[in-house]
């Protein structure tokens, strides 16, 4: 919004951004809103992270095409204490400093407002019309689906968010991504007609990957920054599978490195693609900051256990293999494997592949090692003796596809 770089060099200004409490973590969709709020931090402003209790009963409509489920106060709070801790490892809350960031819960403001006093002292200061002309709203009405009542007033919400934080916590910015601009933008409207203040906006582009795909979304779903939910070794392995591309993007975005640094590995690795120096980088950082150095390096270590085909099944101990979450589990009947079994059999018995013929086509055309040793002959016996501490047998399909068989 116009006047933003120059109330951000006039003064230390406090600015927020909403984080939606849909789950009790956030995942790498909110990286770019956390790395806003780490940058406006380090050049000497105030950090303000707003975790939506009120606004997650209602549900966003921006780049929504349905209306979501909502959420019991119940499960919100549960996913607020999530979320709380998450930002606290990222921002500094150390209320000492003039700029320190502060949480807070729209639910605090909005708790005991009622309908008529809303519609009273904030509906009345916007038009049907200026609701009706923004995107998220106009692409909803023109769909199939259309639009509830309840988040047709979601902007206004947000809106009051914004308005409640200008007059009793001097906060004249709100950032986040560009689907947020009519949200902020309502907001800005409300602060000049309420109380003739004036507030800013600042957006930043929806990241999307280099093939069209949906950033942070993989086949089995979000990316998450709880290592419960996603592991440290699986959210390493996310950015070492950047494609060039991509890497080159993401790590001017979510790493710390300098431009000069950034400029320089960018040449490096178009001189050697295959050592894939970006995406070492980009996952270097990006894990350090997110789980820090000691789980990247467990991380490291698990990537160089499955990857390095040098490397003997033999040196992977029993918690080694537990611990390689990025790979599949599945079960085998010992009796079976002591009665003898040949490769293209347990294949497609362990699920590994869809059925005899597939395992079949796989072996024949390199596409299976087992406990390390690449197989190309289909009737490869499985026997008890390739069992790894008595009970397990690794499988990779391909190059990045890794199963634990445990025999029992």
């Amino acid at each position: 919004m116009p006047g933003t770089e120059e109330q951000l060099a006039r003064e230390m200004t406090s600015g927020y951004i909403g984080f939606d409490p849909t789950a009790d973590s956030l995942h790498i969709g909110s990286l770019v809103p956390i790395l806003l709020l780490v940058h406006l931090q380090k050049a000497g402003h105030k950090p303000f992270a707003l975790v939506g209790g009120a606004t997650g009963m209602v549900g966003d409509p921006s780049g929504k095409s349905e209306e979501r489920n909502l959420l019991d106060e119940k499960q919100l709070n549960h996913n607020l204490e999530g979320i709380r801790k998450q930002l606290q490892k990222y921002l500094d809350f150390d209320q000492a400093k003039p700029n320190a960031a502060v949480m807070v819960n729209n639910f605090d403001w909005f708790r005991d407002m009622n309908f008529l006093h809303f519609i009273r002292d904030v509906g009345k200061h916007i038009t049907v019309n200026y609701m009706m002309a923004k995107d998220s709203v106009r692409k909803r009405l023109e769909g199939t689906t259309g639009m509830s009542f309840t988040e047709f007033s979601y902007q206004l919400v947000q809106g009051y968010d914004f308005y409640w934080l200008y007059k009793y916590r001097n906060c004249k910015l709100q950032m986040g991504g560009s689907d947020q601009w009519g949200n902020i933008t309502t907001g800005t409207e409300l602060i000049r007609r309420k109380s003739g203040g004036e507030a800013f906006a600042f957006t930043c582009p929806l990241l999307t990957k280099s093939d069209g795909g949906k950033f942070g979304k993989t086949e089995k779903g979000n990316i998450w920054l709880d290592p419960s939910k996603t592991s440290p070794y699986q959210f390493f392995q996310f950015w070492m599978n950047a494609t060039d591309a991509d890497a080159e993007k993401w790590i001017r975005i979510f790493t710390f490195l300098k431009k000069e640094e950034i400029q320089s590995l960018t040449e490096d690795h178009k001189k050697n693609p295959s050592e894939r120096l970006l995406q070492k980088a980009l996952a270097r950082e990006i894990t350090i900051f997110i789980h820090g150095v000691e789980e990247y390096q467990l991380a490291l270590l698990t990537t160089e256990k499955l990857f390095n085909q040098t490397a003997g099944v033999e040196d992977m101990t029993e918690q080694d293999l537990h611990a390689l979450e990025g790979i599949v589990k599945c079960t085998f009947e010992i009796s079976e494997l002591n009665k003898g079994v040949d490769a293209v059999r347990f294949l497609a018995e362990t699920g590994i592949l869809a059925s005899k013929g597939e395992a079949r086509k796989m072996i024949q055309n390199g596409g299976i090692s087992i406990n390390r040793i690449k197989i190309d002959n289909v009737q490869f016996d499985v026997s008890p003796k390739l069992l790894l501490h008595e009970k397990y047998i690794l499988v990779q399909k391909g190059k990045k596809n890794f199963y634990l068989v445990e025999v029992k």
